[in-house]
């Protein structure tokens, strides 16, 4: 039996192109996203008449870049699309099971509101996680939907979690910013329902960067002055920061103090900015008197990120050799962005976790790389397939 050593919490598939316009009543079809050519010769993702991105912006891995991605899924790592595949992927480089999250619909969600018709972007969200759902089939111990869910309506988004939990999916994918779109913030009761469920079924919810409202982000204006590289950089940068906000928000919300037993995961933001963040919060919460206020939080900032909230490091060298105990051991989770632009990519896997985690003992390098992941998402080893990463 092959032998494993990672459990990777942040993959993308990239959708097939008739995955809405397959699935969804007729009289939808000519609304939802779907991939057509333009007078160029590039396949794009089109909602309406509207392109909103190029086809293999989602797929560079192994075979592009931003600035020359594949044209087509024929020109992507075959990974990227094929369930198989990517399970071949996967087993050349000791991966046993990956979480999954969109492209088309947005890191939270929330380019289905450009729908505008309720109905429409409901349909929408509960195919895509049907699909999801048949693409894991494909061996659903190693393949992890994650639910996305119609967040601007929260019953709706209940009974999505309901339904797809039943399904085997092992987690929810929540905008760490709904504020940005006209709803309350995290800590509003407006809120308590989705947090229930999400307990009572123990999937832990994910802010995805780039969660929030990205209309202001890769700008032709600024393209123009900086390159549209360099301000592809900057603004994959900004993500992982607004992540930072979004978890100082929640970390002060009274979400964690009210709902003590659920999970967060901020999701391909990377972990060296954390302890700043920790201890800012802390000299803040403490020097203005916060709890004077606010006697619903009995636990410092840091405390409640120690219980509730997780991370994901990929390309980061020097927090893994110097902060793992700021941030804490056990609420550390190792991703590979797979298939996406700043994803690490076959042999490179190896080679950034080598000398990134190479002086950290064996039991530290096993809790990040696979035990912390396992027990957060209950993934189903068989027997004798796990290599403890230390004997590796």
């Amino acid at each position: 039996m092959q032998q494993y050593s990672i459990i990777d919490v942040d993959t993308h598939v990239t959708e097939s192109a008739d995955l809405w316009t397959k699935r969804v009543p007729a009289k939808m079809k000519d609304a939802v996203p779907t991939v057509r050519k333009d007078k160029h010769g590039r396949y794009l993702w089109y909602i309406g008449k509207t392109p909103i991105a190029r086809l293999g912006y989602s797929a560079t891995a192994g075979v592009g870049s931003m600035l020359n991605p594949p044209n087509s899924y024929d020109d992507m790592h075959p990974g990227a699309w094929d369930a198989a595949e990517r399970l071949k992927y996967m087993d050349k480089y000791n991966i046993w099971a990956m979480v999954m999250y969109p492209n088309v619909g947005g890191f939270g969600n929330q380019a289905f509101l450009k729908l505008k018709d309720p109905e429409l972007m409901l349909t929408c969200v509960k195919v895509y996680n049907d699909w999801q759902t048949e693409w894991a089939s494909a061996d659903s111990r190693r393949l992890l939907p994650i639910t996305s869910i119609p967040f601007w309506d929260v019953e709706a988004s209940v009974s999505e979690i309901h339904r797809c939990a039943k399904l085997g999916h092992k987690g929810i994918l929540f905008t760490g910013d709904p504020q940005s779109f006209g709803h309350p913030f995290l800590g509003d009761p407006h809120w308590d329902p989705l947090w229930e469920v999400a307990c009572e079924y123990d999937l832990p919810i994910s802010f995805h960067i780039g969660s929030g409202n990205m209309e202001t982000g890769l700008t032709k204006e600024k393209s123009a002055v900086v390159g549209k590289m360099a301000a592809f950089a900057e603004l994959s940068v900004e993500f992982f920061m607004r992540n930072g906000v979004q978890l100082s928000d929640l970390l002060l919300s009274g979400v964690l103090a009210k709902f003590p037993t659920i999970k967060f995961v901020s999701v391909e933001s990377g972990i060296g900015w954390i302890p700043f963040m920790l201890e800012a919060l802390d000299y803040q919460f403490e020097g203005n008197s916060v709890q004077s206020e606010r006697p619903d939080l009995d636990m410092l900032p840091s405390e409640y990120f120690r219980r509730n909230v997780y991370s994901c490091y990929w390309f980061e060298q020097v927090a893994p050799k110097r902060l793992l105990d700021k941030v804490g051991i056990d609420n550390i989770l190792f991703e590979t962005d797979f298939p996406h632009p700043t994803s690490l990519f076959g042999s490179e896997i190896n080679d950034r976790i080598s000398e990134g985690l190479g002086d950290c003992a064996p039991e530290v390098k096993e809790k990040i790389l696979w035990g912390n992941a396992a027990k957060l998402y209950r993934v189903e080893v068989p027997v004798g397939a796990h290599l403890a990463v230390g004997d590796a």
